[in-house]
């Protein structure tokens, strides 16, 4: 076929691209590869801001195909009201999965065991010993049991957690046990010493950690968030941090970056990670195997994996 490809990874460091679209490197830089009414396949640059990926879209007339290199799309989703019908959108799951589960985990014992407060007796010189929780025998809550919820889970198992409770859009059943409807958070919420949030933010999660979210959420609990910022309700948190009430450890933020000088890089019982739950060495390899697995697809006519909506298609289509 002969098509446009653009890609935020240079073509010769992919291995596997099929022959046939003629493949162009752009990584977010202010000058395009090539005409962009002739790209078919536009790979989203990662880890940029939403206007940079945005900014070719309302010129891709022949665009088929936008693959993210992220699990979610609302950093896409405001441009897509400029393409043609008939644009399938595709997210990156299997990509960040094993990434982003390995910093949640990471989140939540440095949060229990105190991790930063030893980091800064360490700068003073200090000896800060003291009785800390463990992670063993706590009763842990994921919110958004989708594919990056379930590596979490596989990575709490050893951990000899009392029990997970899980919870999506809608109940399903799973080799581990249920999958609990959203609507049965306000009853799962006090019973948890560890609430995970890893929603996609979109209308039905914007906000959904909000004032009578964290309200519900038993006292000395650890509130961790590895979904998007705007999932909580940044204001309401802080009112819970500085109470002393909750705990959070925070890999996204609202706003985001967090400007100098913003509460909650001061507030207690908060550690904050500067949004890397994706960008690792783990990362790079995912990548361009879903790439090149994707494109060989592209070029075959076959179906695409992990479309996530078609534009001109009614919601629910």
């Amino acid at each position: 076929m002969s098509a446009d490809v653009w890609l935020p990874i240079p073509p010769s460091q992919i291995e596997g691209l099929p022959q046939g679209p003629a493949y162009r490197f752009w990584n977010g830089e202010q000058d395009f590869p090539a005409d962009p009414a002739d790209c078919a396949f536009y790979v989203v640059p990662y880890m940029k801001a939403p206007e940079v990926g945005q900014r070719p879209l309302p010129a891709m007339s022949s665009l088929e195909v936008v693959q993210t290199l992220s699990a979610g799309i609302d950093h896409v989703e405001p441009a897509l009201g400029s393409l043609p019908p008939g644009v399938r959108l595709c997210n990156a799951r299997g990509v960040h999965e094993a990434s982003t589960a390995e910093l949640t985990l990471t989140l939540v014992l440095a949060s229990l065991r105190g991790v930063p407060d030893f980091v800064r007796a360490q700068d003073r010189g200090e000896w800060l010993g003291g009785f800390r929780p463990a992670l063993a025998d706590k009763n842990v809550l994921i919110v958004g049991y989708g594919s990056i919820g379930s590596a979490i889970e596989d990575r709490l198992v050893p951990f000899e957690v009392a029990r997970v409770a899980r919870v999506a859009r809608s109940w399903r059943t799973t080799a581990r046990g249920p999958v609990h409807p959203i609507a049965e958070l306000p009853a799962l919420l006090p019973e948890a010493d560890v609430v995970i949030l890893c929603t996609p933010l979109n209308e039905t999660t914007l906000g959904l950690a909000d004032a009578g979210f964290l309200a519900r959420m038993k006292d000395g609990a650890l509130l961790v968030n590895v979904a998007r910022g705007g999932v909580v309700d940044t204001e309401a948190l802080l009112a819970e941090l500085e109470s002393g009430r909750l705990t959070a450890a925070l890999d996204v933020t609202d706003p985001e970056p967090l400007p100098p000088g913003h509460r909650l890089w001061t507030a207690p019982g908060v550690l904050v990670s500067p949004h890397v739950g994706g960008p690792t060495s783990a990362f790079r390899p995912r990548a361009e195997r879903l790439l090149a697995d994707q494109l060989r697809r592209f070029v075959n006519r076959e179906p695409l994996r992990n479309v996530i909506l078609t534009t001109g298609t009614p919601t629910g289509a």
